[in-house]
Protein backbone atom coordinates (compact mmCIF):
# COMPACT_ATOMS: atom_id res chain seq x y z
CA UNK A 1 0.00 0.00 0.00
CA UNK A 2 3.20 2.25 1.09
CA UNK A 3 5.53 2.89 -1.88
CA UNK A 4 8.03 5.27 -1.30
CA UNK A 5 9.08 6.96 2.19
CA UNK A 6 10.70 10.40 2.21
CA UNK A 7 12.95 11.63 5.04
CA UNK A 8 12.41 15.26 6.22
CA UNK A 9 15.35 16.98 6.80
CA UNK A 10 14.93 20.74 8.73
CA UNK A 11 17.31 23.50 8.16
CA UNK A 12 17.94 27.40 8.30
CA UNK A 13 17.35 28.31 4.45
CA UNK A 14 15.96 26.16 2.41
CA UNK A 15 17.69 27.99 -0.53
CA UNK A 16 21.16 27.14 0.97
CA UNK A 17 20.60 23.69 1.45
CA UNK A 18 19.29 23.09 -1.70
CA UNK A 19 22.31 24.72 -3.58
CA UNK A 20 24.37 22.09 -1.36
CA UNK A 21 22.71 18.95 -2.13
CA UNK A 22 23.07 19.90 -5.73
CA UNK A 23 26.79 19.10 -5.30
CA UNK A 24 26.09 15.86 -4.32
CA UNK A 25 24.24 15.09 -6.99
CA UNK A 26 20.49 15.90 -6.07
CA UNK A 27 17.77 18.27 -8.08
CA UNK A 28 15.24 20.38 -6.91
CA UNK A 29 11.38 18.74 -8.25
CA UNK A 30 9.40 21.54 -6.58
CA UNK A 31 9.41 23.72 -4.03
CA UNK A 32 6.79 25.81 -2.29
CA UNK A 33 5.24 27.50 1.11
CA UNK A 34 2.83 26.24 3.73
CA UNK A 35 2.10 29.71 6.14
CA UNK A 36 5.49 30.12 8.21
CA UNK A 37 7.20 26.76 6.62
CA UNK A 38 9.37 26.77 3.21
CA UNK A 39 9.94 23.30 1.69
CA UNK A 40 12.02 21.76 -1.33
CA UNK A 41 11.63 18.27 -2.64
CA UNK A 42 15.06 16.97 -4.13
CA UNK A 43 15.89 13.44 -6.05
CA UNK A 44 18.86 12.27 -6.92
CA UNK A 45 17.87 8.95 -8.90
CA UNK A 46 15.38 6.79 -7.12
CA UNK A 47 16.44 8.84 -3.55
CA UNK A 48 14.03 11.04 -2.29
CA UNK A 49 14.48 14.24 0.44
CA UNK A 50 12.14 16.66 1.52
CA UNK A 51 14.24 20.19 3.30
CA UNK A 52 11.71 22.39 5.38
CA UNK A 53 12.77 25.63 7.22
CA UNK A 54 11.25 28.75 8.43
CA UNK A 55 9.69 27.34 11.60
CA UNK A 56 10.98 26.41 14.97
CA UNK A 57 12.00 22.70 14.53
CA UNK A 58 11.94 21.90 18.40
CA UNK A 59 9.04 22.79 19.52
CA UNK A 60 8.24 19.11 19.76
CA UNK A 61 4.14 18.99 20.72
CA UNK A 62 3.90 16.66 18.99
CA UNK A 63 7.42 17.66 16.71
CA UNK A 64 8.28 18.05 13.56
CA UNK A 65 7.21 15.50 10.55
CA UNK A 66 9.84 12.95 10.53
CA UNK A 67 9.18 10.80 7.38
CA UNK A 68 6.88 11.48 4.14
CA UNK A 69 5.50 8.46 3.49
CA UNK A 70 3.55 7.95 -0.12
CA UNK A 71 0.72 5.54 -0.92
CA UNK A 72 -1.39 4.70 -3.62
CA UNK A 73 -4.94 4.03 -1.47
CA UNK A 74 -5.17 6.76 1.32
CA UNK A 75 -8.98 6.44 1.86
CA UNK A 76 -8.15 3.03 2.07
CA UNK A 77 -5.27 3.00 4.52
CA UNK A 78 -7.60 5.56 6.97
CA UNK A 79 -9.79 3.24 8.29
CA UNK A 80 -7.44 0.41 8.58
CA UNK A 81 -5.59 2.72 10.86
CA UNK A 82 -8.45 3.62 12.92
CA UNK A 83 -9.41 -0.11 13.36
CA UNK A 84 -6.50 -0.60 14.75
CA UNK A 85 -6.67 2.12 16.96
CA UNK A 86 -4.06 4.67 15.91
CA UNK A 87 -5.20 8.13 16.02
CA UNK A 88 -5.50 9.70 12.52
CA UNK A 89 -5.69 13.15 11.26
CA UNK A 90 -6.95 13.74 7.69
CA UNK A 91 -5.58 16.93 6.42
CA UNK A 92 -7.21 17.33 3.17
CA UNK A 93 -6.54 17.28 -0.66
CA UNK A 94 -3.22 19.54 -0.88
CA UNK A 95 -1.92 20.05 -4.52
CA UNK A 96 1.02 18.16 -3.56
CA UNK A 97 -1.32 15.14 -2.58
CA UNK A 98 -4.42 15.34 -4.43
CA UNK A 99 -5.61 11.77 -3.45
CA UNK A 100 -5.56 12.60 0.26
CA UNK A 101 -2.89 13.62 2.99
CA UNK A 102 -2.71 11.72 6.67
CA UNK A 103 -0.92 12.59 9.67
CA UNK A 104 0.15 10.01 12.25
CA UNK A 105 1.96 9.84 15.26
CA UNK A 106 3.83 5.82 15.55
CA UNK A 107 4.59 4.39 19.26
CA UNK A 108 6.88 6.80 20.72
CA UNK A 109 5.45 10.08 19.12
CA UNK A 110 7.32 10.41 16.21
CA UNK A 111 5.24 12.50 13.60
CA UNK A 112 4.50 10.63 10.26
CA UNK A 113 2.43 12.23 7.03
CA UNK A 114 0.98 9.87 4.25
CA UNK A 115 0.38 11.46 1.12
CA UNK A 116 -1.05 10.01 -2.32
CA UNK A 117 0.13 11.77 -5.55
CA UNK A 118 -2.00 10.24 -7.49
CA UNK A 119 -6.10 10.57 -7.86
CA UNK A 120 -8.39 13.95 -7.88
CA UNK A 121 -10.23 15.15 -4.80
CA UNK A 122 -13.97 13.94 -4.09
CA UNK A 123 -16.03 16.22 -6.63
CA UNK A 124 -19.01 16.68 -3.37
CA UNK A 125 -16.26 17.11 -0.71
CA UNK A 126 -17.79 19.87 1.43
CA UNK A 127 -14.97 20.69 3.49
CA UNK A 128 -15.93 20.30 7.55
CA UNK A 129 -15.97 24.08 9.10
CA UNK A 130 -11.97 23.49 10.91
CA UNK A 131 -10.72 22.22 7.45
CA UNK A 132 -11.68 25.61 6.03
CA UNK A 133 -10.93 27.91 8.59
CA UNK A 134 -7.19 26.09 8.25
CA UNK A 135 -7.61 25.99 4.80
CA UNK A 136 -8.18 29.91 4.05
CA UNK A 137 -5.56 30.99 7.20
CA UNK A 138 -2.74 29.74 5.43
CA UNK A 139 -3.95 30.93 2.41
CA UNK A 140 -4.26 34.16 3.71
CA UNK A 141 -0.89 33.88 5.46
CA UNK A 142 0.56 32.47 1.84
CA UNK A 143 -1.04 36.07 0.70
CA UNK A 144 0.25 38.34 3.26
CA UNK A 145 3.62 37.30 2.61
CA UNK A 146 3.56 37.88 -0.79
CA UNK A 147 2.34 41.30 -0.07
CA UNK A 148 -1.66 42.04 -1.43
CA UNK A 149 -2.10 44.73 0.97
CA UNK A 150 -4.21 47.44 -1.11
CA UNK A 151 -6.37 44.57 -2.53
CA UNK A 152 -10.38 44.58 -1.62
CA UNK A 153 -12.69 42.12 -1.70
CA UNK A 154 -14.23 41.72 -5.02
CA UNK A 155 -17.85 39.77 -3.40
CA UNK A 156 -20.97 41.44 -4.75
CA UNK A 157 -23.11 42.72 -1.65
CA UNK A 158 -26.44 43.92 -3.76
CA UNK A 159 -27.07 47.38 -5.18
CA UNK A 160 -23.81 47.29 -7.54
CA UNK A 161 -21.62 47.48 -4.55
CA UNK A 162 -18.46 45.25 -3.36
CA UNK A 163 -17.62 44.05 -0.30
CA UNK A 164 -15.30 46.81 1.71
CA UNK A 165 -13.16 44.51 3.62
CA UNK A 166 -9.74 43.97 2.85
CA UNK A 167 -8.92 40.79 0.26
CA UNK A 168 -7.46 38.01 1.86
CA UNK A 169 -7.60 34.92 -0.04
CA UNK A 170 -7.31 34.33 -3.72
CA UNK A 171 -10.66 32.21 -5.10
CA UNK A 172 -10.72 30.05 -8.42
CA UNK A 173 -12.45 27.65 -10.04
CA UNK A 174 -11.70 25.01 -13.08
CA UNK A 175 -12.40 27.51 -16.11
CA UNK A 176 -10.06 29.99 -14.84
CA UNK A 177 -11.81 32.79 -13.13
CA UNK A 178 -10.87 34.00 -10.04
CA UNK A 179 -11.91 36.44 -7.08
CA UNK A 180 -10.08 37.98 -4.45
CA UNK A 181 -12.12 37.84 -1.55
CA UNK A 182 -12.37 38.67 2.38
CA UNK A 183 -12.38 35.18 4.82
CA UNK A 184 -15.85 35.60 5.33
CA UNK A 185 -17.04 35.50 1.47
CA UNK A 186 -14.35 32.84 0.71
CA UNK A 187 -15.93 30.82 3.37
CA UNK A 188 -19.62 31.52 1.46
CA UNK A 189 -17.95 30.28 -1.99
CA UNK A 190 -15.90 27.34 -0.70
CA UNK A 191 -19.95 26.40 0.94
CA UNK A 192 -22.02 27.23 -2.00
CA UNK A 193 -20.21 27.70 -5.14
CA UNK A 194 -19.50 24.40 -6.72
CA UNK A 195 -16.22 23.51 -7.87
CA UNK A 196 -14.45 26.47 -6.53
CA UNK A 197 -11.06 26.34 -4.71
CA UNK A 198 -8.21 28.43 -2.98
CA UNK A 199 -5.97 29.78 -5.28
CA UNK A 200 -2.85 29.23 -3.78
CA UNK A 201 -0.13 31.40 -5.99
CA UNK A 202 2.92 29.60 -4.24
CA UNK A 203 2.08 26.29 -5.36
CA UNK A 204 4.04 25.97 -8.42
CA UNK A 205 1.62 25.84 -11.40
CA UNK A 206 0.96 23.81 -14.39
CA UNK A 207 2.97 26.02 -16.81
CA UNK A 208 6.12 25.56 -15.06
CA UNK A 209 5.92 21.86 -14.47
CA UNK A 210 5.17 20.93 -18.36
CA UNK A 211 7.70 23.41 -19.12
CA UNK A 212 9.98 21.28 -17.08
CA UNK A 213 9.27 18.08 -17.89
CA UNK A 214 9.61 18.94 -21.41
CA UNK A 215 13.68 19.25 -20.38
CA UNK A 216 13.43 15.35 -18.73
CA UNK A 217 14.90 12.49 -21.08
CA UNK A 218 12.95 10.03 -19.15
CA UNK A 219 9.62 10.40 -16.34
CA UNK A 220 10.96 10.56 -13.30
CA UNK A 221 7.62 9.58 -12.06
CA UNK A 222 4.01 9.30 -11.57
CA UNK A 223 4.32 12.97 -9.91
CA UNK A 224 6.19 15.58 -8.62
CA UNK A 225 6.31 15.84 -5.17
CA UNK A 226 6.60 13.67 -1.45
Amino acid sequence: MLNACVPVVYVADVRTSVAFYVHLGFSEQISGQDGEWTWSYLKCGDVGLLLAGGGSVWTGDPGPVLLYLRGDDVAGLEPTLREAGVEVEHLGYPDHAPGGELKVLDPDGHVLMVGQITGTPPADRVPSADDRHSILARAAAAARNRGVDGYRCQFPTGGGRMCAEPAQVKMADSWGDSAWTCLKHAEELMINAKGVFVAVEDSEGLSPYLHRRQGLRSPIGTGSSP
